[in-house]
């Protein structure tokens, strides 16, 4: 039987040439909001070592999900102290590329994989309880390198390359598709196509993506999208219909909504992979707003030793005094403990 080769060196072409370009933030007057960084909160187990920590998440019990590029892709939970619990997913079809983990409003756990094209429901144990997407067919033999010309047309049912998901207050599901679908698709709670915005075409009017990298739902029903590669944001509607766009935050690499009552939204600037020459100037920062998007502060610089940021790839907010954060290229996961900042900016 012939195996399946994805082409990486393709691929990581492809993620790196246009979203690599870094932009510096326009927006002006913004006060830095004291933080202390706890780098090393999560333990090990003997033996074991973290990868590129792109994803983590927290459940309802204060435990800490990270999904991470190692040898093999990996997903590791850790309980409130930090203390290593268990490996989930181990050997799992869908873990090829991690890219983001997210955990619903029951302690399900979800991964978005970019490389299988996968996402997964896992159980608070642990168990697969529901896929979307699908990976690769080994029977196939070796894949091509994406085709030039015309984009095919994203398929309802089938994704290129996802970054992310959130769910609203019906549990309809929302993912970002991502680095050749420049779409977000919406789904009923049971997987079920109900709607998307954009397409396989990457566009930059309002609605339209080039590499939706991230993606939250506020309490409203409200869809926040990291527009990478147009360097901003996009906020939608419940039924995908755009809203506005915010343009003054740098590049739109991921965006963390808060829980609780007042909710906030992070922004994050991040360092790009491979750290070009003068990005170190003009990036690494993370923005705290109002969801009506007023920015009440920023944070952080980057740096390869805590508390500097080596490419902030996924944060989670659900505290939003203290958020956890993913780094790619200093392979490590920081709390970050800030100090608090008053609805309304005061």
């Amino acid at each position: 039987m012939k195996r399946i080769l994805i082409a990486w060196a393709t691929l990581s072409t492809v993620a790196i040439s246009p979203a690599s370009a870094q932009k510096k933030a326009t927006i002006q007057n913004v006060p830095e909001i004291p933080f202390t960084s706890v780098p090393n909160f999560l333990k090990l187990p003997p033996g074991e070592y973290m990868g590129e920590s792109v994803a983590v998440a927290t459940n309802s019990k204060g435990h800490t999900f990270v999904f991470h590029r190692s040898e093999n892709n990996r997903l590791f939970e850790f309980d409130q102290t930090g203390k290593f619990v268990k490996e989930i997913g181990g050997g799992f079809l869908g873990f090829e590329f991690a890219h983001s983990v997210r955990v619903d409003r029951y302690d399900n756990i979800w991964t978005v994989d970019e490389g299988s094209n996968m996402v997964t429901r896992f159980s608070p144990e642990g168990k697969v309880t529901m896929v979307l997407g699908r990976r690769p067919l080994a029977v196939l033999g070796v894949q091509p390198a994406p085709p030039q010309g015309p984009a095919k047309p994203a398929g309802k049912y089938e994704f290129c390359r996802p970054t992310d998901i959130g769910w609203d207050a019906q549990d309809n599901i929302f993912i970002s598709d991502g680095y050749c679908n420049n779409r977000v698709v919406k789904y009923d709670k049971d997987g079920r196509f109900l709607a998307q915005a954009g397409s396989e075409k990457p566009g930059n009017k309002l609605g339209e993506f080039n590499l939706p990298h991230a993606l939250q739902v506020d309490a409203a029903g409200n869809v926040w999208v990291a527009d990478r590669t147009n360097n901003r944001y996009q906020v939608l509607d419940n039924n995908l219909k755009p809203i506005r766009e915010i343009t003054d935050l740098g590049v739109g690499w991921t965006v963390c909504v808060s829980g609780g009552p007042h909710q906030y939204v992070f922004f994050s600037n991040s360092n790009p992979n491979g750290n070009q020459p003068g990005t170190w100037d003009i990036t690494g920062e993370i923005y705290k707003a109002e969801l009506d998007g007023k920015v009440l502060g920023r944070f952080g610089r980057p740096g390869k030793v805590a508390p500097g940021f080596q490419v902030v790839h996924m944060m989670d907010c659900r505290n939003p005094n203290e958020l956890i954060v993913g780094e790619i290229e200093s392979w490590r996961v920081q709390k970050l403990l800030l100090k608090p900042v008053a609805a309304g900016g005061k």
